[in-house]
């Protein structure tokens, strides 16, 4: 509380003695009629100071001593700017504007500067011209905020939740129902065992902005559900400039307490593995080719090193740094311009919760037998590096081309401490350890050139991609110890040799490659007629897309097991009560007492995809009337999806789906006044199942205790989305907008608990169908007409919220075992975001509170073995703080999670569909509050 009572102070201090405010007032009227401009725009340029004219044509806007540059605009007239407006304390100045009409086509246009696109301006300039339903962030927005990745960012959209801190859910669709894309290409799935983009791989330093777009036109991939989602990297160079920034946090719960580490490589500090964890030089394609009791599995054993006992060491905090540079320069008649920049940081965290599993519920007790409840510790140190590079050249008035290159490699290395009861077998304290290592890489590359021809009424885009994507998790161990003797310590837990086990003295490896090629290009073209503009000219567009995705993943999975039929036909079972950094000696991996090794060679461990999507288009927009435009087409997309792997009893399996579908969108707008207007949309569109969801390789989460595994049979959904939206724009930083949409699925994909014994198996089916619908509403607005105050004034609040209802109706398969009708999984049927903004650009001063919570959703659906677990409400509070000092220096402070409130998955024992007191936990833990200081110097 001293970090946060420090920041109140210095945001205190800084609003006492304001010198006396001026005014700005006036009227604005046409020049040629004298007739006074309702509604007309004026804007401080360089700031989020506006107001508009009332019924009269005047204005009034309150504004501190100085030098404006002020600008006046209204459709159909040609905007006004005045540079240096003098304001006094006290006084009122007065601005009368004469607006002249813009009735001369433009035949010519000369580029002068760069268009800016990461401001809150043109954010909602953006939307407010865009033909379909669309809400975004601007890094001008995000720069404001303490997120630190986009996962953090994009929960500020409306209707936008996160998933485990790194999927996006969109009106309740889950993550699965997204598609992303990072400059205009299509981004893969970094994730193994989730049809997901991972959105924390993303630093906010990186970007320019984010889009989403809930509903469907030519132009958008067809496959989406809740939204495609646009992340534009930074490529805006209006200075030559360069930036070093450097940051520290402090985590409650974590920093400077014990903290438990995994062996560690060389490397680990960059994000990636140096080759030490992996499976050890000499290990046969199939170790049980390798006769048991033989000298040579003796020895294969003693290859894997001994690294099972976690460090103990004290928890730092966490650093972060960053270098920008900005470069302007010309090569002969081409003016170049790139953004380089260089993100690091290194963080640590330690997650305290309880894991509980149960069996039956007894209706008479109110209470379901207890199978496991544990106590959990997760240390988790993460290292992250991000390099960006793009680099713009334009050769001409007419001709520009752009190279955009996006790296990161994120190293996370776990360990799990686990302690307390089994009651699956007798009663059984377990004190159980798992220690990981993963490492995410994500490389995208575009190169993008636009052409518009002489007559300006016709531009060419063409887009060439390259995307790589790994996955490396290599020796992820996992063991269990039993406290089954007073007089002794806990045991290490082992099976016998013929089993060999995941949580037993497991070792696993996994390694996923996935390359991606794209093309795109688009031709379009802007139908001149007498009474039409830039904006409301009518357009045709045609265009293809062309993908290619290649994935290999490769598993294996090892384990000890105790040596039964050892030569002397005795297992030394005191090697199970030695210390943990002895247990696995070589000498205790022998062929006469001791452990052996041991592989499941599985054939589903592996498997092979790839994807052919080829796409072509044909759309337009088009004014029906003065105030109604449509817009819309059709896209037609070829897709082919392979997988090759084996089942268990190395019988081939062999996914070949090659599909054609027809998907037609159509969307009006009408503009009911120049700044309001009402949109609807309707769009068909698909979605597809991932690799990973088609392919039954088997995938233990030790943490959560499931497996996850996927089912070659899923069909691919069909969706009928629609969208209802009135929009009004105030002025260029204010927005109120409030809409609602429906959406029909046919045969949608869903995460379920599989009818296994244990019931501990996620698996994914085809539902018979579903529906879902909602309202969202979201407000920008200025309090600068508010008030007098000028505290007052230099706020401003954002908030968004969103309603939503789903249903599925479930197959025969699992209805017999849920309510026949359910809320679709990870569907939150509330969200709500809210913040308030203080900006004052005089005194450099920002100081921001953020606000966040979601609705009760299913984390994982119910089977005959598991009753569905929801994910509750979390309330989450953070207060940011930024002071420029000089003209070099900027300091940001800030406190995430204020409230530091549980994470909480309830079972829903009594399977109503409904959570109650009655009802139990599954998983709950704290991330800690989370606290940050750093300093940035802008040469």
């Amino acid at each position: 509380m001293k970090f946060l009572f420090t920041i109140l102070t210095i945001l205190a201090t800084a609003t006492f003695g304001f010198a006396q405010q001026g005014t700005l007032k006036g009227k604005v009227t046409d020049k040629t009629t004298g007739e006074e401009v309702i509604g007309a725009v004026v804007f401080i340029k360089g700031t989020a100071k506006g107001t508009t004219t009332d019924y009269e044509g005047k204005f009034t806007l309150p504004l501190e001593p100085g030098a404006y540059n002020v600008s006046v605009t209204f459709v159909s007239y040609k905007p006004f700017e005045q540079a240096g407006v003098q304001v006094a304390a006290g006084q009122t100045k007065t601005l009368n504007v004469q607006l002249e009409q813009n009735t001369t086509q433009i035949q010519t246009v000369e580029i002068v500067g760069t268009r800016q696109t990461n401001t809150e301006t043109a954010v909602l300039e953006t939307m407010r011209q865009s033909e379909v339903v669309v809400s975004g962030v601007a890094g001008e927005q995000i720069a404001k905020s303490m997120d630190r990745d986009a996962a953090e960012t994009v929960k500020r959209i409306p209707g936008v939740t996160i998933l485990n801190d790194r999927y996006v859910v969109i009106r309740g669709m889950n993550q699965r129902y997204n598609t992303v894309l990072l400059n205009d290409a299509l981004t893969p799935s970094t994730e193994p065992d989730q049809k997901a983009f991972s959105f924390d791989i993303l630093p906010t330093s990186v970007i320019d902005r984010i889009m989403i777009y809930k509903n469907g036109s030519p132009e958008l991939p067809g496959e989406f559900g809740g939204g495609v989602i646009k992340i534009y990297t930074k490529n805006v160079v209006d200075e030559n400039k360069t930036t070093i920034g450097v940051s520290g946090s402090y985590r409650v719960g974590t920093t400077f307490n014990s903290f438990l580490t995994n062996t560690k490589g060389s490397t680990d500090l960059l994000g990636f593995d140096n080759g030490d964890r992996a499976i050890p030089t000499g290990i046969p394609a199939d170790i049980n080719m390798v006769s048991k009791g033989s000298d040579e599995r003796q020895r294969l054993g003693r290859l894997f090193p001994n690294t099972w006992a976690p460090k103990s060491t004290t928890a730092t905090p966490d650093l972060r740094m960053s270098l920008g540079l900005n470069r302007r320069f010309d090569l002969g008649d081409v003016r170049m311009s790139t953004i380089s920049a260089v993100s690091y940081s290194n963080t640590q965290s330690v997650t305290e919760g309880t894991r509980n599993t149960y069996g039956s519920f007894d209706p008479a007790t109110g209470k379901s037998s207890s199978y496991l409840s544990f106590n959990d510790k997760v240390y988790a140190n993460n290292a992250r590096l991000g390099i960006v590079s793009n680099w713009s050249a334009r050769l001409n008035n007419n001709n520009k081309v752009e190279f955009r290159n996006l790296f990161n490699q994120l190293g996370t290395s776990e360990v799990l401490d686990r302690e307390g009861v089994d009651r699956t077998n007798g009663t059984q304290l377990q004190h159980n350890y798992a220690m990981r290592y993963e490492s995410r890489t994500i490389y995208s590359g575009q190169l993008q050139g636009t052409h518009d021809f002489s007559d300006n009424n016709s531009t060419v885009t063409w887009t060439g991609g390259y995307n790589y994507t790994n996955r490396n998790e290599p020796d992820y161990r996992r063991f269990r110890t039993v406290y089954e003797d007073e007089e002794q310590a806990y045991g290490v837990q082992f099976q016998p040799e013929t089993n060999p086990s995941l949580q037993d003295a497991g070792r696993f490896y996994s390694d996923l490659n996935e390359h991606v090629v794209m093309g795109s290009g688009q031709f379009e073209h802007r139908f001149e007629t007498a009474d039409s503009t830039a904006e409301n000219a009518p357009k045709i567009r045609t265009g293809f897309y062309l993908e290619r995705k290649k994935r290999d993943y490769t598993s294996r999975y090892f384990s000890f097991g105790y040596n039964s039929n050892g030569n002397n036909g005795a297992y030394n079972e005191s090697i199970r009560f030695l210390p943990l950094d002895q247990v696995f000696s070589p000498e205790n991996i022998n062929n006469v007492d001791g452990l052996m090794l041991l592989e499941d060679a599985n054939p589903q461990n592996n498997y092979d995809a790839s994807n052919l999507n080829v796409a072509g288009y044909v759309g337009g927009s088009s004014p029906l009337t003065e105030k109604l435009s449509v817009s819309g087409g059709v896209r037609v997309e070829y897709n082919n999806q392979e997988l090759i792997t084996r089942n268990f009893d190395n019988s081939p399996i062999k996914k070949d789906n090659p599909v054609l579908s027809v998907l037609p969108s159509a969307n009006l707008t009408y503009n009911l006044t120049p700044r309001a207007m009402l949109r609807a949309g309707a769009s068909v569109s698909v979605n597809r199942p991932e690799f990973r969801e088609l392919a039954p390789a088997p995938y233990f989460d030790f943490v959560n205790l499931l497996e996850v595994i996927g089912n070659p049979d899923l069909d691919i959904a069909t969706i009928y989305n629609s969208d209802l939206r009135y929009e009004f724009y105030p002025n260029p930083t204010e927005l109120l907008s409030f809409g609602g949409f429906y959406k029909y699925f046919n045969k949608p994909i869903e995460a379920v608990f599989a009818n296994t014994p244990g019931g501990n198996t996620i698996t994914f089916e085809n539902a018979k169908h579903a529906y879902s619908y909602g309202v969202e509403a979201e407000v920008r607005k200025s309090l600068l007409d508010l008030s007098e105050s000028r505290f007052v004034q230099n706020l401003t609040l954002v908030l968004n919220a969103a309603l939503v209802q789903s249903e599925v109706e479930l197959t025969e398969k699992y209805a017999e075992f849920q309510p026949g009708k359910r809320a679709m999984v990870g569907q939150s049927p509330y969200v709500v975001n809210t913040g308030v903004y203080y900006q004052d650009d005089d005194r450099k001063l920002q100081f921001n509170v953020l606000y966040n919570i979601i609705g009760k959703r299913i984390f994982a659906a119910g089977s005959n073995q598991r009753q569905a677990v929801y994910e509750m409400p979390r309330h989450q509070v953070d207060l940011s703080l930024t002071k420029g000092i000089g003209g070099h220096f900027e300091v940001k402070a800030g406190i995430q999670d204020l409230l530091n409130q549980k994470t909480r998955l309830i079972q829903d024992s009594d399977n109503n569909s409904d959570i109650t007191s009655i009802d139990e936990s599954f998983r709950e833990y704290r991330k800690g509050q989370y606290s940050t200081i750093g300093v940035t110097y802008k040469f």
